[in-house]
């Protein structure tokens, strides 16, 4: 077996060793430090000995006994060391059961902020080493090390039981771990700051983790619909940036470059997440993007459909994006004044004073209406307002258009 097949199947048995000590000896920390150990001691003898027949297995009975090990040195801890006693002969046999979910519902606990489940998530979850974490949101090493274990001491002090929640703490929890996985995979398609318009390692991952909760939960639409969704808006990846890098919006996309297998599976998603009786917000806006997969060409969009969703996804999820993205399709199906007129009563919403995005999307429709000037002002200040470089060189680029 080669590295990179390795390293895939590590990355995915880590979060199910994980979960298999932590539910045998709680402390998160320390069963995380046993895991890593673990897994470095894996990538050195796999490649050189071959993988074991039951690689998850051979990777708990080492954590465990790196675990045991470190109870045993720690003299001022003797009394943990006597609570574990009995789990000091480590078990030959490893149970099939997978605790990944229980896992991203602990990292996902209530008593974190969001910032802090998001980094818990994907170095408990993910695998991502805090290095790689850090990178992704452009802060430093030491910052993204404080703010994981803070998150860890958090968890401890709230006394959380290792196990799936139950009732309507369980729906809500479960609600908190898409929420996650969302922004993680927001952050991957369109970078928030940095050179790169995505991150295609973050959205892997967010997609990686999903299919996960989704093979455990197949029946929830919701999950169904986050998947769907990741799937249809990843599928345009390749076709979101020439080769230099520079964005190019979905109306010119050449859709020829759209992965037509992924689209296959987000459709497929789409419709069985619909069959459902309830309908929630990931389901509405997978529906959307499955619009747009469905049209050959951007002059064949349904925009009908897509405002009609939209009126939807604003009655059951009202957030200012929802107005804003619902102002681009009623300009596509009533002119780019109807847009305008929505896109107005954002402007004393205080969280987007100033946002790139509907200064962008304003843009737009005022070059829709032949004011030039107007629009031309409007991509400088939203250029001005973006962190993202790759967004920057696009939005001057339509103000420089405009001026010449």
């Amino acid at each position: 077996m080669t590295a990179p097949p390795i390293e895939d199947l590590l990355r995915e048995l880590a979060p199910q060793v994980l979960g298999t000590l932590i539910r045998r000896h709680g402390c998160f920390e320390e069963c995380e430090d046993a895991v890593q150990e673990a897994l470095l001691a894996a990538t050195v003898q796999w490649p050189a000995e071959g993988v074991p027949d039951n690689p998850r297995g051979w990777l708990v009975t080492v954590a465990s006994r790196r675990l045991i090990d470190q109870i045993r040195s720690e003299h001022a801890r003797r009394e943990r060391e006597t609570a574990t006693a009995t789990a000091e002969t480590v078990p030959e046999d490893v149970p099939d059961t997978d605790d990944t979910l229980v896992l991203l519902f602990l990292c996902c606990h209530p008593t974190l902020t969001p910032a802090s489940q998001t980094a818990l998530t994907l170095r408990a979850v993910g695998g991502l080493t805090t290095a790689e974490i850090a990178r992704a949101f452009l802060v430093p090493e030491a910052t993204m090390a404080a703010r994981i274990s803070r998150a860890k001491q958090r968890i401890k002090a709230a006394g959380s039981s290792f196990g799936l929640p139950e009732g309507p703490e369980r729906e809500e929890r479960l609600r908190v771990v898409l929420h996650v996985l969302y922004l993680v995979f927001n952050e991957g398609y369109t970078a928030s700051s940095g050179s790169e318009l995505h991150r295609a390692d973050l959205a892997h991952e967010a997609i990686r983790l999903t299919r996960m909760v989704h093979a455990q939960l197949p029946d929830d639409g919701e999950v169904a619909g986050l998947l769907a969704l990741m799937l249809l808006t990843h599928a345009r990846r390749t076709a979101r940036t020439t080769a230099a890098g520079d964005l190019v919006p979905l109306d010119e996309q050449d859709r020829t470059r759209w992965d037509r297998e992924m689209i296959d599976e987000g459709l497929e998603l789409v419709k069985a997440s619909l069959a459902g009786p309830a309908l929630g917000p990931y389901q509405l806006q997978a529906a959307i993007a499955a619009t747009h997969a469905a049209a050959a060409t951007a002059a064949e969009t349904d925009w009908r459909q897509v405002h009609a969703l939209y009126l939807i996804l604003g009655r059951i999820a009202p957030n200012p994006m929802v107005t804003l993205n619902r102002a681009i399709a009623l300009a596509e199906v009533e002119g780019p004044a109807a847009g305008l007129d929505l896109l107005s009563t954002l402007d004393g919403d205080e969280r987007m004073a100033g946002h790139h995005r509907l200064l962008s999307v304003r843009a737009h429709l005022l070059e829709k209406t032949g004011d030039a000037a107007g629009a031309y002002e409007h991509y400088r200040r939203a250029a001005k307002a973006t962190a993202s470089i790759a967004e920057q060189r696009y939005l001057e680029s339509r103000a420089g258009r405009l001026r010449t």
